[in-house]
């Protein structure tokens, strides 16, 4: 990405081995972010160019010397930060947070929308999958390298519970994996909140029992009266707008909680008072999904999770930037990239 809308196809130097704890993946599975859809919007010209893509199922090709528990010819699942396991945040399930980490796509470290992609921290980071690189499951294992594991953080952080009433800001493919978390972890009642037909069409397929279409204060008072005018207990914030997360403080029930999972492109939350005298707990951020895909792994391998149903669109590595464009003009929900 050279810039705002300006995706590329060109040919750099191959991924290497750096350091001794690299490893180094031919890249089998990759695909496009709504995250990465900021900076194809935003991104200046004048910002240094970089290789796109945090999320990735690939083969080992190379590892450093000192890494441990991979060979030649596994295939892993890249989570879209790296970590290496050993530090206080990674013990604490926190490996957004590691001392020695950082994320992909990036000036410094490049991206995984390619052939190849040098993973730092290889021990710690990836996780190896029981399964051949052509099994049908790889849509929905793709997806806990990012959204599945960042749909489950926000539920988590927004205590989803067994019977409880959630509502889901956003319609996009995190929204929606918020929408199988919430319903994995015994929702009852499970509000998507969204404009686009065909996603809350799927939304209902994957678990969610109200839709609600409404902006601003209409779609407050849709909720409320959906709530019979109390709230949902938990609030997944999976857009990362101000008026997402107004939208989030102004339909929390007292005592509730909020998972924000949406990049913030706000400075500040808003509404105060009223989340503090109604005791509602705001939590959330960049999600440690390496914390969690040993527990979401056997849900997908055993066709209990279906995630991948969030992707719409297969194209190839001289497609992306096509696929950029339908990604940011919501003619795809997301886009699987095969290199």
């Amino acid at each position: 990405m050279h810039g705002a809308g300006d995706v590329r196809i060109e040919t750099v130097p191959d991924a290497a081995i750096n350091d001794s704890t690299d490893a180094l993946i031919r890249v089998t599975h990759a695909c496009i972010c709504g995250s990465d859809l900021w900076p194809y919007a935003l991104m200046q010209a004048s910002d240094p160019a970089r290789v796109m893509g945090h999320e990735a199922i690939g083969v080992v090709e190379d590892v450093g010397a000192d890494v441990q528990t991979l060979v030649r010819g596994d295939l892993v699942v890249m989570p879209f930060a790296f970590s290496d396991g050993t530090c206080i945040f990674c013990g604490e399930g926190l490996q957004t947070s590691c001392l020695h980490g950082g994320f992909f796509g990036n000036p410094e470290v490049a991206g995984a929308q390619a052939e190849a992609v040098r993973v730092p921290q290889a021990d710690g980071t990836l996780v190896k999958l029981p399964v051949r690189e052509d099994d049908a499951l790889m849509p929905s294992l793709l997806t806990l390298s990012d959204v599945m594991g960042t749909g489950h953080h926000a539920a988590v952080t927004a205590r989803v519970r067994e019977g409880g009433t959630v509502a889901v800001v956003g319609d996009g493919a995190v929204g929606l994996c918020g929408v199988v978390a919430a319903k994995r972890l015994g929702a009852e009642q499970i509000v998507i909140m969204g404009r686009h037909a065909d996603r809350t069409t799927l939304a209902r397929e994957l678990g969610a029992t109200d839709v609600v279409s409404e902006r601003g204060e209409e779609a407050v008072e849709r909720v409320r009266g959906l709530t019979g005018g109390l709230g949902v207990s938990s609030v997944l914030e999976c857009v990362g707008t101000e008026q997402s997360i107004a939208t989030a403080v102004a339909i929390a029930r007292p005592g509730g909680a909020i998972g924000r999972v949406g990049v913030p492109h706000y400075d500040a939350i808003p509404s105060a008072q009223p989340t503090f005298y109604g005791n509602v707990t705001i939590s959330g951020g960049p999600a440690p999904v390496r914390a969690y895909i040993e527990e979401l792994l056997p849900d997908v391998l055993e066709g209990r999770l279906d995630p991948g149903r969030v992707f719409d669109r297969v194209i190839g590595l001289d497609d992306v930037p096509e696929g950029y464009r339908a990604m940011n003009d919501r003619e795809s929900i997301k886009v699987l990239v095969t290199p």
